[in-house]
This record gives C-alpha cells, sequence and structure tokens, in this order.
C-alpha cells in the first residue's frame, strides 16, 4: 500500500493452510495501490475444519472479500447464502463476495483458464481436449472446456471413479480414461492440461 491503513481501509484476504507462501498479498496491494484505492489484502492461515467459521467471520468483520484455497473450497460453503452456477455444479469456492449481509460463493478458476486459452489464441470450441487429474482445479476446467464447446473432453485420472465424476461435467462431451491410455488420448488432442 502506498500509504497506511486506516479505519475506512476496506479488508479483503485469502484463507488456506499453509497460506504464508502466497504472493496473493503482494500482487493485489499492488494493484489496489496502482488504482488508487484504500483497501488492503492479507493472508489468513486457517485450518482445516474452520472454513466455514472464517466465512462466517466476514460479516462480523465487515472483510468485503475472501479467496479460499486449500483445504477450504469445499468447507465454506456451508456459511455462504449463495452460490454462483459454476460453484454449485463444481462443489467448490474460491471466491468469496460480500453482498450487503449476504455472502455468495464463486469458482473463476474455470472461466480464468479459458480466458487465459483465449488471450493466447486458443479457442476450446470444437476442440478435443485431454485434462490430466480430477481433482477440483481439473473439474473447473472440465467444465468450463465444455461451456466454452469443446467437441470432446476426456479425463485422464488414476482413480476410475473420480475421472468418471470430473468427466461427467461435460456432459455427452465427457470421457473418463486411465494413465495406461494416455498416449492413445494424446494422439489426436488439441489441447492438454
Amino acid at each position: 500500500m502506498s500509504r497506511p491503513p486506516s479505519a475506512a481501509t476496506l479488508v479483503a484476504g485469502v484463507i488456506g493452510d499453509p497460506i504464508r507462501h502466497s504472493r496473493s498479498p503482494a500482487i493485489l496491494n499492488a494493484a489496489f495501490a496502482a488504482a488508487g484505492l484504500d483497501w488492503t489484502y492479507v493472508a489468513f492461515e486457517v485450518q482445516a475444519g474452520s472454513g466455514a467459521a472464517a466465512a462466517e467471520a466476514m460479516r462480523v468483520l465487515g472483510l468485503v472479500g475472501l479467496s479460499v484455497t486449500m483445504p477450504h473450497k469445499e468447507e465454506v460453503i456451508a456459511a455462504l447464502d449463495e452460490l454462483a452456477p459454476a460453484a454449485e455444479r463444481l462443489g467448490a469456492v474460491n471466491c468469496i463476495e460480500r453482498r450487503g449481509a449476504r455472502l455468495i460463493g464463486h469458482n473463476t478458476d474455470g472461466d480464468g483458464f479459458v480466458s487465459a486459452l483465449r488471450s493466447e489464441g486458443f479457442s476450446p470450441a470444437g476442440s478435443r481436449c485431454v485434462v490430466l487429474g480430477a481433482g477440483g482445479a481439473a473439474r473447473a476446467v472440465v467444465l468450463a472446456l465444455h461451456e466454452a464447446g469443446a467437441r470432446e473432453v476426456t479425463v485422464v485420472n488414476r482413480t476410475a471413479a473420480r475421472a468418471q465424476q470430473a468427466a461427467a461435467l461435460a456432459g455427452d462431451r465427457g470421457r473418463a480414461s486411465s494413465p495406461a491410455d494416455l498416449a492413445a488420448e494424446l494422439a489426436d488432442a488439441d489441447l492438454l492440461v
């Protein structure tokens, strides 16, 4: 920040465990200063199992927003008043917005990924995509690729059941595959994630 925080400074932050390594405070505080905003962004180390309590604390502390990372992306949902469509479908939240007294959960991972692809000149529409893994970020990417019009989204994961769950987010364009078939899957792929 270019000036010290005051009683009028708006506060946002990130919760996670671990979180002290995060570069988000430095990046966002530089952005707030460049924009001339009286905002500050801090990292809150919140132990597993306390994510919902941390989200609820937004109301009491007057925090305007929270970024959410591991291990809290699912557990914060219990404290929220509303979920945006992607967060609801994924069952995971990476951003919490406070609107008045209401807390709204968003998942921006997939949209951010597709936006980055497009900024580099690649459109997922009509593409055959292979996604390695079936964790939270991978599921967000699968859903976003489907919504961006990918022709096919194949999820390759060590655990077949998790691959199938993630692939289901792409509807009839989703397929699950195993690591043993990775070379064959990549032969016709337009995109590997």
